[in-house]
């Protein structure tokens, strides 16, 4: 599949109204959950799947209390179990301050979705000195999932309420983007992580960021395989990861209203994945899927084993003694 053909969708039928199963008992954190595909998720999710709890986790608690009441309109009720969290993935103290305070008032975590992202912006740095776009996408959310993890491990060892000789289905869905594809030379280069890396271009380090996130799902899968892990790409959606592009470029701005018309609207783009946090079958853990549930996708670099393993390691170094 070509980078262009890959923006688009195919595969399996999903309708969240008909295939998401009843969630009953069970808690869900969504990053970047209060716009874009994470609200409509989390929409989806409490209006059909009706969890115990569903985790708003936003940088801003004004834009998560009004995507809360946003939701309520549309899913009377669910404002009872979504909760608020307070989320800057550029900040490892925020980071830890989000996980501690979801360990403390969740005994469970079935469905991990690491849905925030961002794309073409300009060259920067995290709090911790990462490049900005690296550091969002993937740094922050592999702290999260680091600090989540023992709950996560111990949901997935739990007896299932609906079937007691069977475990939990614990899933961690991360977003990734077909642009993965556009990666640097060697996939990613450790060597200036830390830093702006400003002579690579703005693509290319999203690209790299991109790829991060499938080959951190696809090593995750082989350290935890009681948990399943899957990325995806959710296919050409409009959303406002391009504003910043939009802000920079005049083309962008121009381009927008087109592009308007072509893209999927956010409630198709996030069919990718509520399938692949809810779905019964078809699940293979650690594989990149395509719209919708359309696998062997990735390119060469997603499926390189050593590169994955090298990542797995780096990031660990970077986050060790990170602790809640």
């Amino acid at each position: 599949m070509s980078f262009i053909t890959a923006l688009f969708g195919g595969g399996v039928s999903f309708t969240a109204a008909q295939d998401i199963p009843s969630l009953k008992g069970k808690v869900v954190l969504v990053t970047g959950g209060n716009s874009g595909l994470g609200k409509q998720s989390i929409l989806d999710l409490a209006k059909y799947g009706k969890p115990a709890q569903i985790w708003l986790a936003a940088r801003s608690p004004e834009k998560a209390k009004e995507a809360v009441d946003e939701i309520e309109k549309e899913a009377p009720g669910a404002a009872s179990f979504i909760r608020p969290l307070d989320l800057d993935l550029t900040s490892f103290e925020s980071i830890k301050k989000a996980a501690a305070r979801f360990t403390s008032e969740a005994d469970r975590l079935d469905i991990l979705m690491l849905n925030a992202g961002i794309m073409a912006t300009s060259a920067g740095l995290t709090k911790e000195g990462y490049e900005i776009q690296f550091g969002t996408n993937h740094v922050g959310h592999a702290l999260l999932t680091k600090l989540l993890m023992p709950l996560l491990l111990k949901t997935a060892e739990e007896k299932s309420p609906g079937d007691e000789d069977m475990k939990n289905d614990v899933r961690v869905v991360v977003l990734s983007s077909a642009g993965h594809q556009i990666a640097p030379t060697g996939g990613i280069q450790f060597d200036t992580l830390k830093g702006t890396q400003e002579k690579m271009r703005t693509w290319t380090r999203y690209g790299q960021s991109k790829l991060a996130n499938i080959l951190f799902a696809k090593e995750m899968a082989k350290r935890y395989p009681q948990i399943t892990s899957v990325s995806l790409h959710p296919g050409a959606v409009n959303t406002n990861l391009t504003k910043p592009m939009a802000d920079r470029f005049l083309f962008a701005r121009l381009l927008t209203p087109l592009v308007s018309r072509v893209t999927a609207t956010v409630e198709t783009g996030a069919k990718n994945q509520l399938w692949a946090a809810t779905s019964k079958q078809g699940i293979a853990n650690g594989e990149y899927y395509t719209p919708v549930g359309v696998s062997g996708k990735g390119s060469a670099y997603s499926n390189d084993e050593k590169l994955a393993a090298q990542l797995w390691e780096w990031t660990e170094k970077e986050l060790e003694g990170q602790s809640i």
